[in-house]
């Protein structure tokens, strides 16, 4: 998504026929056709011509387009130097760029340069950077430039578009300029006059390009009026070489594509481009000029080209390939990339020492060559991963995780996350993207890990810390799609989409939802290169697996938009995915396979079954259960789903799903006293919602803060306000300062104990398990080896009266209270009433008992409490019943905090106040003006002892 931050900072140099387009119709066109700063000019958008995949939005649209739009002053420098006045917010529409429709995709605009972007008189205007976008900044074309000119004589060269290309063998070559007077003009080829005018303000000419291979030729076409004595001249040239013809030859022993370092300052370049017909390589050591000595060999079968290089200098040396003299791509298999555009606003913090994008570099992106590297050794060895079922995965964006979005301070928060417990943590992608801010899902580059948030040795070392704390690391892998920039888009392109002859590329995408461009899966070029992706990360990394972002969309199957017919069984892809899966585990034989996959329950079942993992989203159910007690998130349970294996990774929150605590407080329902909207209402849900997730068997996610209620939505932006459905990718705020918030700290504490429980205890993994998780009122019974565990939650937003059903009579262990049980079969089916909210473990085997308050409902329902302790000492109220206030005696041997903590009867929290008890006698007033006549529960907790009392409000 593009944002405010990078339209005004980019160096905006992508010219149209830097995407490719040679002679044709252009995006935009400009009446006059000479446009001056000072005079009015119309430009107008052929939108069928764009090539941003966002653009195909804008097709059919008769409103809601808008030019977003910048001045510069010169031709090669930001073209958004000046800006209109007001143009701020890309998410929004800006009413002075409204553009007319003529129809047809076609869109107009009048305006005067320097009145429209406020250019003082005294500054040229040499150059437009322009693109057309929606309302909302969610579809957009790619940035384009449009030509002013100074005035008086001006020259265009229409056709060809390139300064510098090559032509077939006897091939007519076709050339038309336009001047903006008439002229007497003169095409000469190397010196040769070919063609000539008289008074004219256009030539259209044909020139022989001849049979010599590699002969650079050079044409120059001169303009001059015949008004004497005031005569103007202006010139252009452009040159054009037939073909090179690349010498044939076998790739050296032992390399692969890519870059293969074959010994001191040695390397061989090795490009797979098959359909191709010569490649140059481009680099310091040629000036980034074509020379025929980088001319890359061709293997016999015409699909690789190579060449060996030598007496590399130490260090980084970046390069490029050319294809067919006008492709500038770099290596897609390069483990760095540099980037025009976007690498200036790395801070050297997070990358220290990048060397600067070599400004002769054709295109936007560069790879880079790094003899004599020194290979990273990693210190933890012998990491056992954690096993599936007792999974429980947090998932993160560095971005939006840590202040300076760096692996180096993401290694710092490990304590967090180790402290936490879970066991687990997922990356959303960070191998390299379009950007620098971003999910990460628009791919450019597979195996370099994005320099946004730092080197590759700082991800290294992160693994590794990762590891040494028992922590296993996931990758989230796109490889659904690629953006633009991949070496593999851009070598086949096909005007506005991949070419049909792409060996790696659908032209249109075959299901909904699709974003960039599309893998062809069944192609074995694709194959192989997905492979050969997973085994690096594996190896070179030491990552423990993959999370497969959109692997549904990995089929051939057309479902054009039609989403059921998408998600219905489909062999192809069941067989494309086994087939990964196998090579996988040919690499590793233990890494996870994750897919978000969300088809039949058929197809998810075998794939489950196979021994890969899948996404269960119950985002929208548990927000419903805790929203107002209506819903059934029974499908958590992997044995619902009919799974041979745990291999349902669960989960209430994920990216791509809003947040369930500002879900509660938005919408909560109401009941009586009690209001789920309220902030420690809703963080006591989140606590209910938690014991539900993270207790059932199978591996279980988090999203990031979860674990301490993040209540701002997913469509937050990076300033605080909420844009509804504008700033969904946007950077959210930091929220670390929950932590230190006495609620959300309990809520952390909760989710701490409860993963406890579930990575240390064989019952959380057990398969002998019974959900019931249908009505307002759900249970979960656990039976293990080692003992049984009830867990019985009321989320309703009002008390429930039901019978416990206790699985069995006997000794059985409250957890977070810690109070021993006696159940007998007059008591296991009694009634008890249950507080909103509430939720009680139990368990045959007794648990370490937790730090005392982390939940408000601590006192087992009175029916089946009869062996309660009494606390060291008394509590004594008075008056009770109060008509104002009321006096709290209590008498201990205790030493230090107390807690005073009042509540409605429906669990709301009215009031805390904490007191030191220094002495065995502590008196603390309460004061009871503003509550309504009723009845209020009072817990009083001395450390890690608390009691309930009731407290009558006449």
């Amino acid at each position: 998504m593009r944002t405010l931050y990078q339209a005004i900072l980019l160096n905006l140099c992508l010219f149209v026929s830097a995407l490719g387009q040679t002679a044709g119709t252009p995006v935009v066109t400009t009446q006059p056709a000479f446009p001056t700063a000072n005079a009015e000019v119309t430009l107008i958008f052929d939108l069928k011509q764009a090539k941003d995949a966002r653009a195909k939005a804008l097709l059919g649209k008769t409103d809601d387009v808008y030019l977003w739009s910048g001045a510069g002053r010169t031709e090669t420098g930001n073209a958004f130097e000046f800006q209109p006045a007001g143009q701020t917010n890309f998410n929004a529409p800006f009413a002075p760029g409204k553009m007319t429709p003529l129809g047809n995709d076609r869109w107009q605009i009048k305006l005067v340069p320097r009145t429209y972007f406020g250019v003082a008189a005294s500054i040229p205007i040499q150059r437009l950077g322009v693109l057309l976008k929606s309302g909302d900044g969610k579809a957009q074309t790619e940035d384009l430039s449009v030509r002013v000119y100074a005035g008086g004589l001006s020259l265009s060269r229409i056709e060809p578009t390139q300064k510098e290309f090559y032509v077939d063998p006897s091939q007519s070559l076709t050339v038309r300029y336009r001047t903006s007077q008439p002229t007497a003009m003169k095409l000469t080829v190397d010196g040769q006059i070919v063609a000539t005018t008289g008074d004219q303000d256009s030539l259209r000419a044909t020139i022989p390009t001849g049979t010599q291979p590699g002969v650079r030729r050079t044409v120059i076409l001169s303009a001059t009026t015949l008004v004497l004595p005031t005569s103007e001249s202006v010139a252009d040239t452009f040159y054009f070489s037939v073909k090179p013809l690349p010498t044939a030859a076998a790739l050296p022993a032992n390399v692969t594509d890519g870059i293969n370092y074959t010994g001191s300052g040695r390397a061989v370049l090795v490009l797979y481009a098959p359909k191709k017909s010569f490649v140059h390589l481009l680099g310091e050591f040629n000036n980034w000029t074509i020379d025929p000595a980088y001319l890359m060999k061709r293997t016999p079968d015409g699909n690789r080209y190579w060449i060996e290089l030598t007496n590399l200098k130490a260090g980084e040396t970046p390069f490029q390939y050319l294809v067919d003299g006008t492709i500038g791509v770099a290596d897609p298999y390069a483990e760095k990339i540099l980037d025009r555009n976007n690498d200036k606003f790395i801070p050297a913090t997070t990358y220290p020492s990048l060397i600067a994008f070599p400004e002769k570099a054709q295109g936007n992106t560069v790879s880079v060559l790094q003899p004599g590297q020194t290979p990273f050794v990693f210190q933890t060895t012998g990491f056992q991963r954690p096993a599936t079922n007792t999974m429980v995965m947090y998932e993160l964006l560095v971005r939006d995780f840590v202040q300076n979005r760096s692996y180096q301070t993401l290694t710092d928060s490990l304590a967090y996350l180790k402290r936490l417990g879970i066991n687990t943590i997922e990356l959303m992608p960070i191998n390299e993207f379009s950007g620098n801010d971003s999910w990460g899902y628009n791919p450019t580059f597979y195996f370099a890990p994005d320099k946004a948030y730092g080197t590759k040795e700082a991800l290294q070392r992160f693994i590794d810390a990762a590891h040494k704390q028992g922590i296993a690391v996931v990758l989230d892998m796109v490889l659904n799609q690629a953006d633009y920039e991949f070496p593999y888009v851009k070598m086949y392109w096909a005007g506005d989409r991949p070419s049909a002859d792409s060996p790696y590329f659908n032209q249109q995408a075959t299901h909904p939802f699709s974003v960039f461009f599309d893998f062809n899966h069944e192609s074995t070029d694709t194959k192989a290169f997905v492979d050969r992706v997973c085994k690096f990360w594996l190896q070179e990394y030491k990552v423990d697996g993959f999370r497969f972002d959109l692997s549904k969309g990995f089929t051939q199957k057309n479902s054009g938009n039609d989403v059921n017919a998408w998600g219905v069984y489909d062999a192809s892809r069941v067989a494309i995915w086994k087939r990964i899966y196998d090579q996988i585990r040919l690499v590793d034989p233990t890494a996870y396979v994750i897919l978000e996959h969300f088809a039949d329950n058929r197809e998810e079942k075998e794939l489950a079954d196979y021994g890969m993992l899948l996404w269960g989203n119950h985002n929208g159910d548990y927000r419903a259960a805790t929203r107002t007690g209506q819903g059934n998130f029974e499908g958590i349970s992997y044995q619902k789903r009919n799974f041979q294996r745990p291999n349902l990774i669960g989960y209430a929150e994920s990216h791509d799903e809003e947040r369930l605590v500002y879900d509660l407080r938005q919408n909560g329902s109401t009941a009586a006293n009690y209001n789920v909207k309220t902030l420690s209402t809703a963080l006591d849900r989140a606590k209910l919602a938690a014991a539900f997730l993270l207790l059932v068997p199978g591996p279980k996610m988090i999203w990031q803060f979860g674990e301490l209620g993040y209540d701002l939505s997913i469509n937050t932006c990076s300033d605080g306000t909420t844009v509804n459905d504008g700033c969904r990718t946007a950077a959210k705020p930091l929220r670390w300062d929950y932590y230190q918030d006495a609620d959300r700290k309990k809520l952390f504490g909760v989710y701490q104990e409860l993963i406890k429980l579930k990575t240390s205890s064989q019952t959380f993994a057990t398969a002998d398990f019974t959900a019931d998780f249908t009505g307002a009122v759900k249970r979960l019974t656990l039976r293990g080896l080692l003992g049984t565990v009830y867990l019985i939650g009321n989320f309703d937003t009002k008390p429930q009266t039901v019978t416990m059903g206790f699985p069995s009579v006997g000794k059985w262990y409250h957890f977070f209270s810690g109070r021993e049980i006696d159940i007998t079969n007059a008591t296991a089916n009694q009634s008890v009433t249950l507080e909103p909210g509430a939720f009680h473990i139990y368990s045959t085997t007794r648990f370490t008992t937790p730090t005392a308050g982390l939940v408000p409902f601590a006192v087992v329902p009175s029916l089946v409490t009869a062996n309660e302790p009494e606390l060291d000492g008394q509590i004594l109220i008075s008056p009770n019943p109060a008509d104002d206030a009321v006096v709290v005696d209590v008498t201990s041997s205790y030493r230090g905090a107390v807690e005073f903590s009042l509540r409605d009867a429906g669990g709301r929290n009215l009031r805390t106040v904490r007191s030191q008890k220094t002495s065995n006698g502590l008196r603390q007033p309460l004061d009871l003006q503003t509550l309504s006549p009723g009845i209020y529960l009072l817990r009083v907790q001395q450390g890690e002892r608390q009691r309930v009392l009731k407290v009558l409000k006449r």
